[in-house]
């Protein structure tokens, strides 16, 4: 007999020894079910005896034959037989694939049970686990919406937290919908093309554009300038959320989930086959839906658009206040300039409806001729008068007034003020027109100078005083001046603006047209006149009458002034 080898012993006792399954889940077979517990073999002449209350009232209960999964507490019990638990098994398979799904980042299926404080409890295979009510869906669950309604419902879950020690578990209904959108997000994007046409449904509405749903998983944006090839103010003229819209793909990003949307792409270019009346040198009535600085954006049919400029608005050389005048939403005529259709790009003009006001302006504008206008501006060194729409012209300084010298237009004339005036010089090549104020009455110098003649002495008022001097105020609106060593008094003070003193012509200045003048005594009249500085113009010559007296200037030119001047000649030659 040949001896047995150690490997036979083994395995002869492992055949006949009972298996060490203590504290494990194995595989057993029902013996029996009787109407208190299920009689269940796990091998090796191991049997155990479960109770059916480890089986649920909805659970179908195991036939004679059937494999079940049960969980080894003790080999040995009381009776002799296996101690076994279906329930402990399956609790610790349900923990075990648990802490899988944490770690493979696996959904699980769970069931709603009840409400609890910040979430809901869900039972996970016979383990209750923590859903905070944050993370039930992507959007925060409203006041209005029903808690309840929850409760009992089969959902999918990620596992993001497990607390081996206290057997919790945190789970996410939202972590699972975004996986689900992002995979959703992934495979739309790798069958997206540009040009694409696709059935959305308006999400939002903004200032900017319109965003809209493609399918509940990629939302698209419609710019505002792809609403339509009209113009648009607001995009809520045309869109509110609901609305189902046909858009055209225009860009899309996969990496930043973007997608770029057009609603107009889906309708022909108007350019494409614009109204047979758009030509050039056309009127056409168009709708102002624009207004700036620089002119006037007019739409003349939906999606075709132009531009006035602002100085093809008016013939006028006067620019045209736009913001004024004009408004959104009115309508009026303009001729066809230019059209480029390949830029879509048209210009038109206002002005040009009527012919330009200057062809014939040296025939009805002659030199010399007077005429009506309307003072429009001024500058420092003139104004401006319309004689008729875009028909301008401009008064210098010089031609204000024979009388005196004038620094501002402002001292005669005012805006809006309508006046008389004598054409001095016509370019109507330029556009240029001088005109003269002065020149509607005759040039006054010859009385001025047999009246204001050397050593005739005349009272005047103080103007303004530079380094130079001052400018005297005359009679009859006629102005001198006084350099500044024959400004000082006898007793060597200066006299201040708007005093009344009495002055002696020392020289006619024909080239520059000026009356030169010194103080001729102390100031005719001062209150408080101390005795010290009478002492002081004792000297001075005594006060005589003066030939003349200032009455005040005229506002509105000088006319009334040199009709007194003419008068006051006229009686000193009959004297």
């Amino acid at each position: 007999m040949n001896p047995t080898s150690d490997l036979e012993l083994k395995q002869m006792y492992e055949a006949y020894s009972p298996p060490r399954v203590q504290n494990a889940i194995v595989r057993g077979r029902v013996v029996s079910v009787s109407d208190r517990d299920v009689l269940v073999s796990i091998g090796y002449k191991a049997e155990g005896q479960i109770p059916l209350s480890e089986w649920g009232p909805d659970e179908e209960l195991p036939k004679v034959g059937d494999e079940i999964e049960v969980f080894v507490e003790s080999l040995e019990s009381r009776d002799g037989g296996v101690r076994l638990s279906r329930r402990l098994a399956h609790s610790l398979r349900t923990w075990n694939q648990i802490q899988e799904a944490l770690q493979t980042e696996t959904p699980i299926e769970g069931i709603i049970r009840r409400r609890t404080k910040g979430g809901f409890v869900v039972d996970i295979g016979g383990i209750e686990a923590f859903l905070p009510g944050s993370q039930v869906d992507v959007k925060p669950l409203r006041a209005s919406d029903t808690y309840d309604d929850l409760v009992g419902k089969r959902l999918r879950f990620k596992v993001v937290k497990i607390n081996p020690a206290q057997h919790n578990v945190v789970v996410s209904h939202k972590a699972f919908l975004e996986e689900e959108i992002s995979k959703q997000k992934e495979r739309i994007f790798s069958v997206l093309e540009r040009g694409q046409v696709l059935e959305g449904t308006v999400k939002n509405v903004a200032s900017f554009g319109v965003f809209v749903d493609l399918g509940g998983v990629i939302d698209g944006l419609v710019h505002i300038s792809d609403l339509s090839w009209g113009r648009v103010s607001h995009p809520e003229e045309l869109y509110k959320p609901g609305d189902k819209v046909e858009v055209v793909v225009l860009d899309y990003d996969a990496e930043a989930r973007r997608v770029t949307l057009g609603i107009k792409q889906c309708q022909p270019n108007p350019w494409d086959s614009p109204p047979d009346w758009l030509q050039v040198g056309h009127a056409v009535e168009a709708t102002i839906v624009a207004v700036a600085d620089y002119g006037l954006t007019v739409e003349l049919v939906p999606g075709i658009e132009g531009l006035i400029p602002v100085f093809e608005l008016s013939w006028s050389t006067t620019p045209v206040d736009v913001t004024q005048n004009y408004q959104v939403g009115q309508k009026l005529q303009a001729k066809i300039i230019q059209l480029d259709r390949e830029s879509q790009r048209l210009t038109l003009s206002v002005r040009q409806l009527s012919p330009d006001p200057w062809l014939h302006a040296t025939e009805k504008y002659p030199v010399g001729s007077t005429h009506r206008g309307i003072v429009k501006n001024y500058t420092t060194i003139g104004a401006f008068v319309e004689l008729e729409p875009g028909v301008e012209g401009f008064i210098n300084v010089r031609d204000l007034s024979w009388l005196r010298r004038v620094r501002h237009p402002s001292e005669i004339l005012e805006r809006g003020q309508e006046i008389e005036v004598v054409v001095l010089e016509v370019d109507a090549a330029s556009k240029r027109l001088r005109l003269g104020y002065k020149q509607l009455v005759e040039d006054p110098w010859e009385m001025i100078r047999s009246i204001f003649h050397p050593e005739s002495l005349h009272e005047g008022i103080v103007g303004r005083i530079t380094d130079a001097g001052a400018q005297i105020q005359l009679a009859f609106d006629v102005e001198g001046f006084c350099p500044m060593h024959y400004l000082k008094s006898a007793s060597g003070e200066l006299p201040k603006e708007g005093d009344s003193l009495l002055f002696k012509v020392i020289e006619l200045d024909e080239t520059n047209r000026t009356i030169v003048l010194a103080q001729y005594a102390a100031r005719l009249s001062r209150k408080g006149r101390k005795k010290s500085e009478e002492a002081a113009v004792e000297a001075a010559p005594a006060p005589v009458e003066p030939l003349t007296r200032p009455a005040g200037r005229q506002k509105f030119g000088d006319l009334r002034a040199i009709q007194q001047l003419k008068a006051f000649f006229e009686e000193k030659q009959s004297s």
